[in-house]
């Protein structure tokens, strides 16, 4: 039921079983893992295997929107909100009502917009910027970092009660070098995918020669 998740290592094993555990849930997930671990990789399969798989999965990069856009992008805008407002916008999290948003680098969220999701976590409405009207939203949340919270939030970086709205359940993705066993299986599943993406038939044996 994970498609596109490798790996037999104990190590996975126990995050599989994790996620089986929290898929058909409707709690709020914090995916954490170095960069390049499949974060955004496990927040599909959750959405995949929850009961809002027919619904939209939005996925949005914290990390590499500016503040005063990335606001705009998850709460949407009326029209003249701001120079440049020509019309009103529907943001990431309206959109993603339904089904699932995933913010990954949620680490990087501004102080301003960690109390405003706080907010939306806690009352499940929205106001998009520049307007009057409370929006109701229904949506999963999985964050994603590769930070420790933890300790942002001991430094005053992070705020502690958004982050303990997160890691309601907490999944953490071991690098690769911790799970070497499953490198063979890396390994086939590369041949395989570029075997179809390339029309070609090199098989294992050839590639260990």
């Amino acid at each position: 039921g994970f498609e596109g998740i490798v790996g037999h290592s104990q190590a996975m094993e126990n995050l599989l079983e994790r996620m089986r555990i929290a898929s058909p849930t409707r709690s709020t997930v914090l995916v954490v893992g170095e960069s390049g671990t499949g974060k955004e990789l496990v927040a599909n399969a959750l959405h995949q295997n929850s009961p809002r798989a027919q619904g939209p999965f939005v996925a949005i990069n914290c990390g590499a929107i500016p503040g005063e856009i990335l606001e705009s992008e998850l709460f949407g805008h009326e029209k003249g909100a701001f120079t440049g407002a020509h019309q009103r916008r529907i943001g990431l999290i309206e959109r993603a009502s339904g089904g699932t948003l995933f913010l990954d680098e949620i680490s990087e969220l501004s102080p301003d917009l960690q109390v405003k999701l706080l907010r939306v976590l806690e009352e499940r409405h929205i106001m998009r910027v520049g307007g009057a009207t409370q929006i109701p939203v229904d949506f999963r949340l999985v964050a994603a970092t590769n930070r420790d919270l933890a300790e942002w939030v001991e430094n005053g970086r992070f705020r502690q009660d958004l982050f303990y709205r997160l890691k309601v359940v907490e999944l953490t993705i071991p690098p690769l070098r911790a799970r070497k066993e499953d490198i063979p299986l890396f390994v086939q599943h590369f041949l395989e995918f570029f075997n179809t993406e390339l029309d070609r038939s090199v098989h294992s044996g050839e590639w260990q020669r």
